[in-house]
This record gives structure tokens, C-alpha cells and sequence, in this order.
């Protein structure tokens, strides 16, 4: 059975980009000295499914860091062709979150990164979900995207562990309640 994973940094206040799309706050903060555990957890993980807007930010970066398949979801790039540097490892498509994670499973994938403020609240609304990892930057941007606006439904959770870093990063995983 395929499941969906979250592994993801918010804002203090809870917002993974500021209003205008920018992580510039998240990328002063890359402690490279530092392990937060993204290593070990990529390692399990089959594909990434992302949204637009996450995809165009990292795209714009100029280094595409990610060797996995991704599966960008959006109505307006499935309309358009990849980038060619990036044909053969990301796809666009238009399809809903059950229906990416049961093209996936068709293709082996058994766990799936879900990155993306809004593909992510989609995803947990569905129950796709089974696990968040949420590393808190320690930094309050005041306004911005947020991770969790806009939920419809509660979607109960059990908290399995927090630890803290030296550069004062807070890391809390969680098991989605089934």
C-alpha cells in the first residue's frame, strides 16, 4: 500500500514562505552542520508529488537538487511542457491527489514525499497522509504562506517526538491519527 510523507519547515508563526513565495528566511538558516534527519528520510522514499508553486521555487533556484521522480499536480502546467533539463525526472499532471497516489502505486512506489503547503492540506484532508515531520525555524515572519490555513476537517494527529538542535531549529514528527 502506498503512503504519503511530509517533511517540511515552517516559520515559527507557521508559514513556509512569505506572501510573495520567498524562502530567503529558510535558506539563511540551512545549518549544513547540522543533520536534521532529511538524509534518512529521503532514503525511504520513492517519488515526490509537489505542488505549482513549490516546484517553480525550486526550479528558480538554478540547481535542481532532487534524483527521485516528481509528480508536479497543477491544472496549469500540465497544460505545458517540462523544462527539457528536467524531462525523464518531472512530470506535471492535472490528476487529484488519489488519483497521482494510485498512478504511482501502479508504477512500485510505496512512499511518497508530499511537499507543497497546499498539496499537503489536500492530501491530509483525504487521509493520504501518514506521517509529518515539522522543523520549526526559529524566526517570526508575521505573515506569509501558511502550512495549515484553511483546514476543513480536524485532522488528529499523535505527536511521536520532539528534539532541538543547536542552531535552535525544533523538530516535532507526528503519525496522522487513522
Amino acid at each position: 500500500m502506498i503512503t504519503g510523507h511530509v517533511f517540511i519547515a515552517t516559520s515559527l508563526d507557521g508559514f513556509i514562505a512569505r506572501e510573495n513565495g520567498e524562502i530567503d528566511w529558510l535558506l539563511e538558516r540551512d545549518e549544513a552542520s547540522e543533520d536534521h534527519g532529511y538524509a534518512a528520510f529521503i532514503r525511504d522514499i520513492d517519488a515526490i508529488i509537489m505542488g505549482r508553486g513549490t516546484f517553480e521555487t525550486v526550479h528558480e533556484m538554478g540547481v535542481w537538487a532532487h534524483t527521485l521522480p516528481v509528480l508536479v499536480l497543477s491544472k496549469t502546467l500540465s497544460q505545458q511542457p517540462v523544462p527539457p533539463a528536467l524531462a525523464g525526472t518531472v512530470r506535471f499532471s492535472d490528476a487529484s491527489p488519489q488519483q497521482a497516489m494510485a498512478m504511482l502505486e501502479a508504477e512500485g512506489c510505496r512512499h511518497v514525499y508530499v511537499d507543497g503547503g497546499q498539496v499537503i492540506r489536500s492530501f491530509l484532508a483525504l487521509r493520504l497522509i501518514r506521517d509529518l515531520v515539522i522543523t520549526r525555524i526559529p524566526v517570526l515572519l508575521g505573515a506569509g504562506r501558511p502550512l495549515f490555513g484553511g483546514v476543513a476537517d480536524e485532522v488528529p494527529l499523535i505527536h511521536e517526538g520532539t528534539i532541538s538542535f543547536p542552531s535552535g531549529l525544533v523538530q516535532s514528527r507526528y503519525t496522522v491519527e487513522r
